[in-house]
């Protein structure tokens, strides 16, 4: 195991097989992101991303490049400038909320991106992601509260990912009722009824 769970960013001392549109600058400054896949030991699989939602790599990358990681709680601390961007406006308010439940949480996909590396890939229409990190199912006043949370993000669509520990399901789906759920895991997604007891 490598140590690093999906959503980490992680600043390396190269990045292989890069596409023609990560210029060696970009490579310098961005991140990669951890995903969530099946890879040999000392090997991480993680995602490149560049300014538009068309430029995306996937690859993987020894654990021995990794310089520096930066989880989404370490950005869940960061002050949030910007009044352009209505997902960084939506974190603003919804930040004081998340923080009152007790969970640990972050910001991820290009908001987190964006506050870890002050690059410009933000949009004024781009969603806010959230990860919530919950380890058992949520009892009736914490369902109510995460509804709180879905409720206040109005200006900007919400991608709000639940962390079970065993992997990540989608809080709309979960919200739905649905009598299964679609867990994206290290081994791939499985569809469960009961994602906080995956064996």
């Amino acid at each position: 195991m490598h140590g690093y769970r999906a959503h980490d960013l992680l600043w390396l001392d190269s990045v292989p097989s890069a596409p023609s549109w990560a210029t060696q600058d970009w490579l310098r400054q961005a991140p990669v992101v951890v995903r969530r896949a099946v890879v040999a030991p000392g090997r991480i699989p993680v995602g490149l991303r560049g300014t538009v939602r068309s430029e995306r790599h996937a690859c993987e990358i020894e654990a021995s490049s990794v310089l520096r990681c930066v989880t989404p709680e370490m950005l869940s601390a960061l002050p949030v400038d910007g009044n352009d961007c209505a997902a960084l406006a939506a974190l603003r308010i919804v930040a004081p909320l998340l923080d009152a439940t007790g969970w640990a949480w972050g910001p991820t996909g290009g908001v987190g991106f964006a506050l870890a590396s002050s690059l410009p890939v933000l949009r004024a229409d781009s969603d806010l992601d959230l990860v919530l990190r919950i380890d058992a199912p949520p009892d009736a006043a914490q369902t109510q509260a995460l509804a709180v949370i879905a409720a206040a993000v109005t200006a900007c669509r919400l991608d709000l990912q639940i962390d079970t520990g065993h992997g990540g399901l989608a809080y709309a789906e979960w919200a739905a009722g649905r009598s299964k759920i679609l867990l994206k895991t290290d081994q791939g997604p499985v569809l469960t009824a009961t994602p906080w007891e995956l064996v």
